[in-house]
């Protein structure tokens, strides 16, 4: 016998909203319907422009044809994150989606770079693939040969969010997802179990639900207004609470394939060039500057004339203590925030709703599952909070109140022994799952200048001579394909 499927209610459009929806509608067709409201009434945010590889796998899931996907929402190929000004006033580094060398008998490629790096062995970036393509402004997939050091890199996109949640909305509705617009005037709840029964329109529609999924940003309306979740607040270790942004016109024909991050008095810019435009924000601290000041700064920093009037953005790093509460699921905004600095926010929507496709409920909702699926979040979030505390943390600038309180601030304890780890040996914590392995670590601390003091002592029974022939093969080898690779510009205009 065939279980009646459970009526799942998404709160919210945009991004995380279709998203799941479509998702949902995809995946579980079987065990559920699926209706999105939303109101036109209440815009979206909006600036997430900038991904990480992952939407990648979640596109293909999804059945979306990546250049279709791309022409909707005009958007670019991205290799990693450049970092200017963090560890020090002049300094940049490219955080790249990908590797750098190649392992040698089980050991890291950075070991043995740590070991040559005085040996005429030159910047650990120029054995990334990824790095090197970004500094020539050209793109290419990653390579089928197995044997090529193109074969592990990755890339992302930078895209119009605004044009994302549309162009997801039309796939989820073909898939059988349903949208109702209106405003939601209050939430109804269960008097015995406490969960949420029904939305109520301000038209006086009614709308009943066997499972929510709060995608209404910020407001949080069912997880934190309705249901009361406590905020856990980390402005303590990520003060910027405060973002500007302003689209502008390109000033050269060059579109970079990678987003910009750069250091500020009071915070970092954020540069994501698409097809047709430049998205240009400042993140950062109010204690330490004002709405206007920064708007002023932006608006001199940007290349090109405005194309719209400047947004302000007010938030709170954090997360709420749990995402999934009686039958109230909350993704995205919702469930926390983290700046985009590293551009997880897309992420961590994608991660709740896999995880939540995953711990569906047959029947009722079981305990275990709703207690699985927060531990699951609160790993993600806990671990990019501590990467993204490190940007800030391990820098030598004192040259404003904003850099000497992140500089000499305590950090969290996981954060602390993972510093002490990579100071003694170059030595990075494993994991088996989430955002931002070892090579993400390696290039941030390195970047900034964090450097090990020795390294893996197996690397010394290698030949100096053979290995130092080896890394500059493997130099020349990388340099030269990416010489051969097309321009990301025209390569974009060839795609379509």
């Amino acid at each position: 016998m065939s279980r009646p499927r459970k009526r799942v209610v998404v709160v919210g459009g945009g991004t995380a909203g279709w998203m799941a929806a479509s998702a949902l509608a995809k995946l579980l067709p079987h065990a559920c319907s699926v209706q999105l409201v939303e109101s036109a009434e209440i815009g979206i945010v909006g600036v997430g422009e900038a991904t990480l590889p992952h939407l990648r796998a979640f596109i293909e899931t999804l059945g979306l044809d990546e250049a279709a996907f791309m022409a909707a929402t005009h958007a670019t190929f991205k290799l990693g994150i450049d970092f200017r000004d963090f560890g020090k006033i002049g300094d940049s580094y490219l955080h790249p989606f990908g590797d750098f060398g190649r392992p040698l008998g089980g050991i890291p490629f950075f070991q043995y770079w740590l070991r040559m790096r005085g040996a005429g062995a030159g910047d650990l970036f120029d054995y990334s693939p990824c790095n090197v393509m970004a500094a020539a402004n050209r793109f290419a997939r990653p390579s089928t040969d197995p044997g090529s050091p193109f074969a592990h890199i990755s890339y992302a996109y930078q895209f119009d969010a605004t044009r994302f949640g549309p162009h997801l909305r039309g796939h989820a509705e073909t898939l059988g997802a349903t949208r109702t617009e209106g405003r939601i005037v209050s939430v109804e709840r269960d008097p015995l179990s406490g969960d949420v029964a029904a939305l109520v329109l301000a038209d006086g529609t009614r709308i009943e639900g066997d499972l929510f999924v709060d995608c209404s940003g910020f407001r949080s309306l069912l997880l934190g207004d309705t249901l009361g979740e406590p905020w856990d607040d980390w402005s303590h270790w990520l003060p910027c609470d405060r973002a500007v942004a302003v689209p502008c016109a390109s000033a050269s024909a060059t579109i970079e394939p990678y987003t910009r991050a750069t250091a500020m008095p009071a915070g970092w810019r954020w540069r994501i060039p698409l097809r047709h435009r430049v998205g240009n924000g400042y993140v950062y601290a109010s204690a330490h500057l004002s709405d206007d000041a920064a708007t002023a700064a932006l608006l001199g920093a940007i290349e090109g004339p405005a194309l719209a009037d400047p947004r302000i953005l007010r938030f709170r790093a954090g997360r709420r203590s749990r995402s999934w509460v009686g039958n109230v699921v909350a993704v995205g905004l919702a469930s926390g925030f983290l700046e985009p600095l590293e551009s997880t926010s897309i992420y961590l929507a994608q991660a709740a709703i896999i995880e939540l496709i995953a711990r569906f409920p047959l029947d009722r909702i079981e305990p275990a599952d709703r207690a699985a699926f927060n531990a699951a979040v609160d790993y993600e979030y806990d671990r990019i909070r501590d990467f993204l505390i490190l940007h800030y943390h391990a820098t030598t600038r004192d040259d404003s109140p904003f850099w000497d309180h992140v500089r000499t601030m305590t950090v969290p304890d996981t954060l602390h022994d993972k510093l002490a780890l990579f100071r003694a040996a170059g030595r990075v914590a494993r994991y088996d799952r989430g955002l931002f392995f070892e090579p993400s670590w390696i290039a941030v601390m390195v970047g900034q200048g964090v450097l090990p003091a020795g390294w893996d002592q197996r690397v010394d029974a290698v030949d100096a001579a053979a290995l130092s022939g080896a890394m500059d093969r493997l130099r020349t080898r990388i340099a030269t394909d990416v010489a051969a690779m097309p321009d990301h510009a025209a390569l974009l205009a060839r795609h379509g």
